[in-house]
């Protein structure tokens, strides 16, 4: 297995343990959190899928997902790209406290789960496209 490879393992794998920390989170009544995770495992696999596209093994140090979506050759359609837009707020929940604050107030256990449920299909075409 090549270095490349190996990189991109390890970010697709880490994004796979973040995923699965959702429902953990969720099911404990913590949705803002399981929206942190769940922009974590977006971002996660996005930087694996930067290592794939890229010459570097090391993806950039963001936290944004347009920025990661645009610097590698996926070829989503719009409804995803915007999707990635607005799970770009959750990136801010546990940096921010005041943001965080804002967050708990209007994150409610139905828009979290739907949130939740796009993310997985998102994260499975990703995955997919990895391979």
């Amino acid at each position: 297995m090549s270095d490349k490879e190996e990189h991109i393992r390890y970010w697709e794998a880490t994004a796979k343990d973040d995923l699965e920390a959702i429902d953990y989170l969720f099911n404990g009544k913590k949705y803002v959190q399981a929206l942190f995770f769940a922009h974590l495992s977006l971002e996660k696999i996005l930087k694996a899928h930067f290592i794939k596209d890229n010459e570097e093994n090391v993806p950039p140090k963001t936290h944004n997902l347009i920025y990661l979506y645009n610097k590698t050759l996926l070829n989503l359609n719009e409804d995803d790209t915007d999707f990635l837009q607005v799970m770009n707020i959750f990136q801010l929940e546990g940096r921010y406290p005041d943001y965080l604050s804002y967050l708990h107030r209007s994150t409610l256990k139905e828009d979290a789960s739907k949130t939740i449920q796009q993310v997985k299909t998102l994260f499975k075409c990703l995955q997919e496209k990895l391979q």
